[in-house]
């Protein structure tokens, strides 16, 4: 039914999907704004980490069935994959990637075609893309306005998958298909079964968005207990992790692991979109959230006092003479991802504070643009060279070593 598939965003999850169908003999074509991750692709490469990623692509470009391409093409289904981060200071949704995609894939749009929204998005993002798609072609006709016998179908289904993981998850998970008419999850669901071994579960559109955003909620949720208990017992001098371990004894209790807040561009931003539709009653959304965010404030006072305390303890050092060293820029352990990474932005405040601090992230070779490059070091230079040692990513090779020194540990891989 699918002989081809256009696959909008190849990033973390763009680049796997488009990957994952080219792997099983369809056509795809990958596009993406980024010229250099373009070439990269079309040279049988990856632009980022992704266990087995590199694999499958080498072998779907080599074999013929993907390529990528700044300019969108025609293709039998649009799969878009675009980020769908935040507009100002107050958490409002920007939709403005999921709008230039669709404007985008528009031209090329023909009768019977499929298009899915993947990225993540508040409620009603998909009905309000189709309005964008039917306002570039209004010679088509679209559910919202024809219902079952539209022209162009159009879908939800949220990616459910773990950086680190999302190769074997793409095929195994259970896919959540929301389509704007039956008709529509019935070409999604036929989309995915190309691939997918886990069951293809139809709802609507509005509830597959909401799915994805309730299951990243309750994360957050459940994170923020954790990262809350952290401060209370910070405060009455407890150990946290071994209070945990000791609560966890219990058949029917699993708390988490609590850490210097929470990244990435699924539970650190997912519930703020739950919070911008219902402000009024997402309280303890809300609330998690904030709880949540706050914690890198608390990591920073944390190293203050510590840094306070040490050169109290050594008069003879000045603050020129103290190097700070941050393991871990990730938004999580064993992968390059620093989007809306909680230890990169307490990296940053550390280092506009500290004229000595430098970084330590062994899955990338460099800085993004606007950083300071010269302060990513190798994690052998910071044991050798600091006087501060702060964790905050438990990435694999930081749990190889101990540092000697001061040492601030939000994962309690080092206590």
């Amino acid at each position: 039914m699918f002989k081809s598939v256009s696959v909008i965003g190849l990033g973390y999850i763009g680049l796997p999907t488009a990957a994952v169908f080219a792997t099983h003999n369809i056509k795809v074509i990958g596009v993406d704004v980024n010229q250099k991750a373009v070439d990269t692709i079309n040279a049988g490469k990856i632009h980022i980490v992704e266990p087995e990623l590199d694999v499958a692509v080498h072998a779907a470009v080599k074999a013929g069935y993907l390529t990528a391409t700044t300019i969108p093409q025609k293709a039998d289904a649009f799969i878009v994959a675009v980020p769908t981060p935040f507009k100002g200071e107050n958490h409002e949704p920007d939709l403005s990637y999921i709008e230039s995609a669709a404007r985008a894939i528009a031209p090329v749009l023909e009768h019977g075609n499929l298009v899915i929204l993947e990225s993540t998005s508040p409620v009603g993002a998909t009905e309000q893309m189709a309005a964008w798609l039917a306002e570039c072609r209004p010679d088509l006709s679209f559910p919202q306005s024809a219902g079952i016998a539209s022209d162009i179908r159009v879908a939800h289904c949220p990616e459910r998958v773990l950086p680190g993981q999302v190769m074997r998850e793409l095929l195994e998970n259970d896919r959540v298909i929301g389509g704007m008419t039956p008709a529509c999850s019935e070409a999604a669901v036929a989309l995915y079964n190309t691939f997918v071994q886990g069951e293809c579960v139809v709802t609507n559109a509005r509830t597959a968005e909401m799915a994805k955003l309730t299951e990243n909620s309750f994360r957050d949720v459940n994170i923020a207990f954790a990262n809350e208990l952290s401060l209370i017992c910070d405060d009455l001098e407890i150990n946290v992790w071994e209070l945990i371990r000791l609560a966890n004894r219990h058949p029917r209790v699993k708390i988490l692991q609590p850490g210097p807040g929470v990244g990435g561009h699924c539970i650190a931003v997912d519930p703020w979109f739950i919070v911008s539709k219902s402000p009024q009653l997402a309280r303890l959304i809300r609330t998690a959230r904030e709880v949540n965010d706050s914690k890198p404030v608390w990591v920073l006072d944390q190293v203050k006092q510590k840094v306070a305390d040490y050169l109290i303890a050594n008069p003879e050092k000045t603050v020129k003479e103290l190097t700070i060293a941050c393991y871990g820029l990730a938004f999580k352990p064993d992968i390059d991802d620093l989007r809306e990474s909680p230890a990169l932005e307490i990296s940053k405040q550390l280092s506009a504070i500290y004229p000595n601090c430098v970084w330590v992230e062994p899955n990338i070779d460099e800085l993004p643009e606007k950083l300071a490059s010269n302060s990513l070091v190798s994690l052998e230079h910071a044991l050798t060279n600091a006087n501060v040692h702060l964790l905050l990513v438990d990435h694999k090779d930081f749990k190889q070593v101990r540092p000697n020194g001061l040492v601030i540990d939000t994962k309690g891989i080092w206590l």
